[in-house]
């Protein structure tokens, strides 16, 4: 039996991208749908209002990246908080990419804020510092497509880190067997990456907009991720 996964979608893709990459609830689609393990989706884009039925049920529900920032006050980030900590007492699992990734993490006690080193973008490189069983198949490394300012600086409490770098130290958690989150950006693929780098440069400045695009050339584990991910949903709540 299918997975269902519930994709709660923060943003909307700059107008000249969408034609191509329609949004990154249909980025997750894609990526999933490359995994071993079936799912299907609904996407709901919370920025305009959007959220499943009452009597909707998932087997997950995912928060996506977004532009806009996580520790911000806008009417709809709080909204999302809310909904979030109602499925979180629930007992519903939940995964985070990079917006969703600090959203959890500040629903659920930790913090998240503007990062002193600046912008995280193009391919980066993490040590892993657990292995859990559904982290299969197992590497020593990671690598992943990042584009973000801001940074997960506190975990929650129970939270327990899966990978770090100097740069990020809080790149990947997970809190039980319940939550799951990556400041990585397991969905994206390398041209929209560098459509964003594009955009972006003048604010980047030159040096880490280069030194983002030569990164590049390497490649990413996204799919990886998005395996782990779908294990981690598959693997039953240890008090079901």
């Amino acid at each position: 039996m299918s997975l269902r996964i519930c994709i709660l979608e923060t943003d909307v893709l700059r107008p000249e991208l969408v034609a191509q990459y329609q949004g990154y609830g249909r980025m997750f689609e894609q990526l999933f749908s490359r995994q071993p393990i079936a799912a299907e989706f609904d996407v709901y884009n919370v920025m305009n209002g959007e959220y499943p039925a009452a009597g909707e049920r998932f087997d997950a529900y995912l928060v996506t990246g977004s532009k806009a920032d996580s520790f911000g006050d806008d009417p709809w980030i709080q909204t999302l908080k809310a909904y979030l900590l109602k499925l979180y007492e629930r007992g519903e699992k939940l995964l985070g990419v990079c917006f969703g990734h600090q959203l959890l993490a500040l629903t659920l006690g930790g913090k998240a804020e503007r990062a002193d080193k600046g912008w995280g973008v193009g391919i980066h490189r993490y040590s892993l510092a657990a292995h859990a069983p559904w982290m299969d198949p197992q590497v020593s490394e990671l690598t992943l497509l990042i584009s973000h300012q801001d940074q997960v600086t506190q975990l929650p409490e129970g939270a327990t880190v899966i990978a770090s770098s100097d740069f990020c130290p809080n790149a990947a958690y997970h809190i039980r067997d319940q939550v799951l989150c990556f400041q990585g950006h397991p969905e994206f693929v390398h041209d929209y990456s560098r459509a964003l780098l594009d955009a972006r440069q003048a604010s980047l400045g030159n040096e880490v907009y280069e030194k983002a695009v030569a990164s590049l050339a390497t490649e990413h584990q996204g799919d990886l991720v998005g395996e782990w991910m779908l294990r981690f949903v598959q693997q039953p709540k240890a008090n079901a």
